[in-house]
């Protein structure tokens, strides 16, 4: 069969690959998409520590395809060595997740990692109460875009986009953020900023950068305000004053999708999709055929604004 293949840590090549077999609780999947998240490429890189074991494997986390009696499925971690980014794979029978009648095929590939890491860290993280204020820091990216719509499907009294990338966080404000900063200029203004656009103080900061903008971002935080933290695209570590935290009893929590309960990840999945396919939720997705998986893997390193999603 068809597929992306890792010979080593780096970048998949379009190559043949052979071909999976179910039984014993585990089934064949025919993919009909499969999303390239930054997961994906920091996992084939040999960077994160669920890294590939062996080689050749094929690469891709998740995806949306069909078992062998028509149901749609989403699904993540295909068992190796084989991967998402193929015209099948192999899972195991509890992973699948049935799909909404009507949801695309590339938007439900989407929702899984990225559309849960922008609503579960505010609904369920953060537990974010009605009309609460809210900033989201990487706001630009597919996710921190996914997070500005979670936000107001949530209840958010006020939501704030920050980012770097100036195209992007005008995408935010037509997603429903109500206040936009930009953070490319000094950064003695970044906190009058972050006040100006919040109108005050921030209940909840959802932070995919850390560094300097979350450093700066925690000093207009309201009292019992929560910081979530999930990404580092702006630097690894940031200088955090003890009086900071004490003085408005902040709240400092990490976040990623796999501390949160099989059945919270589950249902919030089928929510998300339900609400994408009553257009309720826009996810910009930009299609690629698998055959050009070299070319789709390097687009992804570089978009901002959509995530690739491969078709085989």
């Amino acid at each position: 069969m068809d597929a992306g293949v890792l010979y080593d840590y780096g970048s998949p090549v379009f190559d043949e690959f052979y071909e999976p077999i179910g039984g014993h609780e585990n089934m064949v999947v025919e993919v009909k998409a499969a999303a390239i998240s930054n997961f994906d490429i920091i996992w084939a890189s040999g960077a994160h520590y669920l890294k590939p074991r062996s080689f050749p494997c094929v690469a891709g986390r998740e995806g949306v395809g069909k078992l062998k009696d028509g149901r749609r499925v989403y699904f993540d971690d295909p068992l190796p060595p084989f991967g998402s980014m193929a015209q099948r794979t192999l899972i195991a029978e509890q992973s699948a997740i049935w799909l909404p009648d009507d949801v695309d095929d590339a938007v439900a590939s989407v929702l899984g990692n990225s559309g849960l890491a922008a609503w579960l860290p505010l609904e369920w993280r953060a537990q974010l109460s009605p009309g609460e204020t809210v900033l989201i820091l990487g706001a630009g990216g597919i996710v921190g875009r996914l997070a500005v719509q979670s936000a107001k499907l949530l209840g958010a009294g006020r939501v704030v986009a920050a980012d770097r990338n100036v195209t992007s966080l005008q995408n935010a404000r037509s997603l429903g953020a109500d206040a936009l900063v930009t953070l490319v200029q000094s950064e003695d203004n970044w906190i009058s900023q972050y006040r100006e656009a919040a109108q005050g103080e921030v209940d909840v900061i959802i932070d995919y950068l850390w560094g300097r903008p979350a450093e700066l971002a925690l000093e207009t935080a309201a009292i019992g305000a929560r910081l979530i933290q999930i990404g580092t695209m702006a630097g690894e570590t940031l200088r955090l004053a003890a009086s900071v935290v004490r003085k408005q009893s902040l709240a400092i929590l990490g976040y990623t999708n796999y501390h949160v309960p099989k059945p919270v990840r589950l249902s919030t999945y089928r929510h998300m999709a339900k609400l994408a396919r009553n257009h309720e939720l826009k996810v910009d997705v930009q299609e690629i055929p698998l055959l050009e998986i070299e070319t789709a893997w390097e687009l992804q390193k570089s978009v901002k604004c959509k995530r690739v999603v491969v078709i085989p």
